[in-house]
């Protein structure tokens, strides 16, 4: 599974309040970590697929988002349910650390 690009206000909150626990990655096209977890983010979407979806919204291209949720350092990852934040990891962590923070919150759901 790939991710999904969020390019308006109106684009993340149908995505975020779908129901299910979703990922979103703020990023941003000159952010050099953001490239770095790039690869990582689409791994991770292939890891949850069929059970949390990954989208990407690049915080230049919908700054009203990023206002919203106080993005202020990226890259950051968020995990929404139901359209609210639940969750939240900034800048450049590993693969096993991401899976075991989704993981977490997928149990919380139970």
């Amino acid at each position: 599974m790939s991710t999904t690009t969020v390019n308006t206000t109106a684009d993340f909150t149908d995505f975020t309040r779908s129901g299910e626990l979703v990922l979103i990655d703020f990023h941003a096209s000159w952010c050099g970590p953001c490239k770095t977890l790039a690869p990582t983010v689409e791994q991770l979407a292939a890891d949850f697929e069929g059970r949390v979806p990954v989208a990407k919204l690049d915080i230049e291209q919908v700054p009203e988002v990023a206002a919203r949720y106080a993005i202020r350092s990226v890259p950051t990852l968020m995990l929404f349910r139901e359209g609210k934040a639940v969750g939240s990891v900034i800048g450049v962590r590993s693969r096993p650390e991401l899976k075991g923070w989704i993981s977490g919150a997928l149990a919380q759901a139970g």
